[in-house]
């Protein structure tokens, strides 16, 4: 028996009270007894190949290639993704997708290859499956993409879940991106990732992955083409990658490889080719759209270790009122529960928390609380009895509720796989709806519970539902979170069918941005955890996870003012912004670093406000589209090399261009540009890409480019929209897409398409209408011509 995570938990007790402690290592006893007894016992295995080609039966789409040992059911869908799964493995069911599988393209036909193999062609890909069980996939001028050599199985001779590899190799210049929001990226180098989510147990950066969201979803991108391939299994397995070189000259080019290893599961593999774009829509409708945040949650939030008290809440607004920083949301952490019971407030710090979110909704600030996975097993308590009694909680193989170890003593664990579990879990949030709360945040759900952080929680051998199906904590693990997710959003809808629900959680799936969005976690402070979360967010964003974010301040100790202040300028410019004060080891708020970091705090934090119209864009063109607001350099032009390899910057919709500051002394850094005019949005200069150029990075800001011929629309002066325009080239034209946020609720707002040309000397900026250009419908600033820019 394997004690690791017994060791684990004793290294624990001396950090918490003794009879916390003690019950961690108890717990720890019983998860791997639980283990020993209801996991089938090690045995001998059979490894096995799919043989080569039998016979093969053609249908819509593609069809089924019968081989020795194995069957494989390939088609091409409507949307151009193509899918083939193993051993008889279909799409459905799937956590990962949205709905039902899509129809097969009725114009996609299997016909025979070569040397005795299959093809599949389609308008934009063609599969070649060989005699022996490799699948290609090439460009419809015949160049590879991917080659999936034949897999291999290795069965228990007893029967079980069987182990199964896929080797899969990509054109030498190719590179690899997604994973999901791993800590070493965004470019995946050589190494292994592990697909199972996890909370390392204290503040994470690089070299901690797996953190809380690892997916099966690689982004490969080479200059034959750009494809996403996801392999459809949520078991524990491991991603190996190789980066390939190139002959220089020889011809002798080393493919990169990836190769994937699964404990268990469904062989199944969904592939979508085309430029970036092209492959986030495929991936979003077959997964399902980005959901849309409400406007506040774009703005500035604010968390800190602990709000002690609904006094201490105020002052902290108080404060940010004081020295001007815009503030849009206050999130309360565990502190504001009462320990023993899930979604019970603690009355004696907080006696009157609906009047407190009254009061800050006024001002314009939206109350967020906490939610973790756990329900104290306190009986006599409204929550768990009533648990109890509707049977929703995980039991073992022996039929035992699992009990984990939370702050107030022992918890147990809901069963979110099972439908009639999430209802009622979700309509538990009917009392925190009542007490103000407009939003949820979700934590410790990979799961974990409180004294045992960073350790797995429930045995592997803990049965689920899973919808039906039925199973253990090998398969339900990685999508414990993605359910608990599906549970709060379905549950706010229909308690609040008013508002568009705010959910965003820790741990999560393929398929996690039908219900809200994603948060680091507990990132380090220090410099590699501002990178960390820049790469969370980018690789989030490849896998179709838009709205994502860091703490901003860091997690397990105490930043430097230059450390904070350069968080925060990144921060300011990623999908969720948070702020964490108050943190473990000393300053969080901006105030608490001096006079100079508060200034240039507050001249980060007004530019986040007057870009939220822009943010409030991206986040319908995501919702609608599936591209993400941060996206990388390469983003439009894949072929470019050198944008591959860039990863200290990115870009934010088409508009703007932002290069971080990621290291300490930086005063002045080099930007890589892409194709087109930029021009340095705090100097006004204008320059062409592609080109490597030196940009001032004082400690008051970090360089940001706009687009030439960017549409931006932003807040003006006086708090109305505006719309900021950046002159194209001389000879060249422009535009852009603004879809103004039509409330809280569900109306769909109508998108505003401008166009910007030089006419004459003069900038001329229209809005497409159905009989010509008309107005633009608020005020227009130009910008990029001539000192200053020209009002129009």
């Amino acid at each position: 028996m394997d004690g690791r995570d017994l060791v684990r938990s004793m290294k624990s007790v001396g950090s918490v009270r003794a009879a916390q402690g003690l019950r961690t290592v108890r717990a720890a006893w019983r998860r791997r007894r639980a283990d020993a007894t209801g996991l089938p016992p090690r045995g001998p295995v059979r490894a096995r190949v799919p043989g080569t080609v039998r016979e093969v039966e053609p249908g819509l789409g593609g069809g089924l290639v019968r081989f020795g040992r194995s069957e494989l059911r390939i088609f091409v869908a409507v949307n151009g993704a193509v899918f083939w799964g193993w051993d008889g493995a279909a799409p459905e069911p799937s956590y990962a997708l949205a709905g039902r599988c899509p129809d097969p393209d009725p114009r996609a036909a299997l016909e025979p290859d070569k040397d005795g193999g299959w093809r599949v062609v389609a308008e934009r890909v063609t599969v070649v499956v060989s005699r022996y069980g490799a699948v290609e996939v090439l460009t419809p001028g015949g160049v590879m993409l991917r080659r999936d050599l034949p897999p291999r199985w290795w069965e228990p001779v007893g029967g079980g879940a069987a182990h199964w590899m896929q080797r899969s190799e990509v054109p030498a210049d190719a590179r690899f991106f997604g994973l999901g929001g791993p800590a070493s990226g965004p470019r995946l180098r050589d190494g292994t990732y592990r697909l199972w989510n996890a909370s390392p147990g204290r503040a994470g950066g690089p070299g901690d992955d797996p953190l809380s969201v690892p997916m099966p979803v690689q982004m490969v991108v080479a200059d034959a083409g750009t494809h996403l391939v996801f392999y459809d299994s949520s078991w524990d397995g491991t991603v190996t990658l190789r980066e390939g070189e190139e002959g220089a000259g020889s011809g002798h080019d080393r493919a990169g490889t990836s190769e994937l290893r699964m404990e268990g599961g469904p062989l199944r593999c969904w592939v979508m080719v085309g430029a970036p774009a092209r492959v986030l829509l495929a991936w979003t409708s077959l997964t399902g759209a980005p959901v849309l945040p409400p406007a506040w949650a774009l703005g500035h939030h604010h968390t800190r270790g602990a709000f002690g008290s609904e006094e201490e809440v105020r002052r902290i607004v108080a404060e940010h009122r004081e020295h001007e920083l815009p503030l849009d949301a206050v999130h309360l952490g565990i502190d504001h529960f009462d320990a023993r019971q899930a979604f019970t407030v603690d009355q004696e710090r907080f006696p009157k928390l609906p009047v407190l979110a009254d009061e800050l909704r006024r001002e314009g600030i939206r109350l967020v609380s906490v939610v973790g996975p756990v329900v104290g097993a306190a009986p006599g308590t409204t929550v768990y009895d009533e648990g109890v009694e509707r049977d929703v909680f995980v039991r073992d193989a022996s039929g035992e509720v699992v009990k984990g170890v939370g702050r107030a003593g022992e918890v147990v664990f809901p069963d979110f796989t099972h439908a009639r579990v999430r209802a009622w879990w979700g309509d538990l949030y009917t009392e925190r709806l009542a007490q103000g709360f407009a939003g949820f945040w979700h934590s410790m759900d990979e799961p974990t519970s409180f004294a045992a952080f960073g350790e797995p929680t429930l045995p592997r051998s803990a049965r689920h539902a899973l919808d039906g199906r039925g199973g253990d904590h090998r398969e339900a693990h990685n999508v414990y979170g993605l359910c608990m997710a599906r549970a709060a959003y379905e549950g706010l809808r229909e308690q609040a069918p008013q508002e568009r629900p705010f959910v965003f959680s820790r741990s999560g799936w393929a398929g996690m941005q039908r219900h809200g969005g994603a948060w680091s976690g507990g990132v380090m402070t220090g410099w590699p955890g501002v990178r960390a979360a820049l790469s969370l967010v980018m690789g989030l964003g490849l896998c179709g996870v838009p709205y994502a974010g860091p703490d901003v301040g860091g997690f397990d100790g105490e930043a430097s003012p230059e450390l904070y202040l350069r968080g925060l300028q990144l921060g300011a410019y990623l999908p969720f912004f948070r702020t964490h004060g108050g943190a473990r080891a000393g300053r969080g708020e901006p105030w608490e670093f001096g006079a100079d970091v508060l200034g240039h705090a507050r001249v980060a934090l007004v530019e986040r406000r007057r870009l939220l119209p822009y943010f409030m864009t991206l986040a319908y063109l995501a919702r609608r589209t599936g591209a993400p607001y941060v996206r990388p350099l390469w983003w439009s032009a894949p072929e470019e090399r050198a944008l591959r390899d860039c990863e200290d910057a990115f870009l934010l919709g088409d508009c703007l261009l932002v290069a971080p500051v990621l290291a300490p002394g930086v005063k002045r850094r080099a930007v890589q540009l892409p194709r087109g005019r930029w021009y340095d949005t705090a100097t006004g200069r204008a320059y062409d890409g592609p080109a490597r150029v030196w940009a001032d990075a004082p400690l008051g800001r970090i360089p940001v480019f706009a687009r030439g011929g960017a549409v931006l629309p932003v807040r003006g002066e006086d708090g109305g929209p505006e719309l900021e325009v950046w002159a194209p080239a001389r000879g060249r034209t422009g535009g852009g897409l603004v879809v103004p946020d039509a409330g809280e609720g569900w109306e769909e707002p109508e998108i505003e398409r401008y166009t910007v040309r030089w006419s004459g000397p003069r900038i001329v900026v229209e809005r497409e209408g159905e009989d010509g250009g008309v107005e633009p419908s608020c005020p227009v600033r130009v910008r990029g011509v001539g000192t200053g820019g020209n009002q129009m």
